[in-house]
């Protein structure tokens, strides 16, 4: 077992003894945990779902932001590399204006699992709408669209732990 965890590498020592103390009595014991907490997969099957659910999403808490282009699930994108999406804007000059076209592209694992976990990185992506750098403003706009964006990252964090030790995917494609 790693004494150091990849993915909570970011948090106090404290919450990373406990989890290696969790870990260390059976190596399967966050799934009870996330499986109690989160029983049921989102709905959000196709990049055009994904595309309307980020819509709705960015509409809510983001009206005055940039357009997104495009939205879909990256199969290439590895969560191993720590990205769990990404948000790019392609920067074009027409005439005598620039323009951008944004795309958030979430990994493909994402298509099975809570809708909280699928919402939390929808909503970190769309704040880099606004703001660029992982900052407290950044922090600050994640919270805003989702008040427990911070409760969500750690249990998407600790379920990458899970799939990172041996662990199986926890939900089934089919929504409960």
């Amino acid at each position: 077992m790693p004494s150091e965890l990849t993915y909570l590498g970011a948090y106090p020592a404290s919450l990373q003894e406990q989890v290696l103390g969790l870990l260390r009595d059976d190596r399967r014991a966050l799934a009870p945990l996330l499986l109690r907490k989160y029983p049921r997969v989102h709905g959000v099957r196709t990049d055009k779902a994904l595309y309307h659910y980020t819509q709705d999403i960015k509409n809510r808490h983001l009206r005055n932001a940039d357009a997104v282009n495009k939205v879909v699930f990256d199969s290439k994108i590895h969560v191993v590399r720590h990205a769990l999406g990404l948000h790019t804007a392609i920067s074009r000059v027409q005439g005598s204006r620039l323009t951008a076209k944004h795309e958030i592209r979430v990994a493909a694992m994402f298509k099975q699992v809570p809708d909280e976990f699928l919402r939390m990185i929808v909503v970190h992506e769309l704040a880099h709408l606004r703001e660029k750098q992982h900052d407290k403003a950044f922090y600050q706009l994640c919270e805003h669209m989702e008040p427990h964006y911070h409760q969500y990252e750690l249990d998407v964090r600790l379920y990458l732990t899970h799939v990172e030790l041996g662990g199986e995917r926890l939900w089934s494609a089919e929504p409960a």
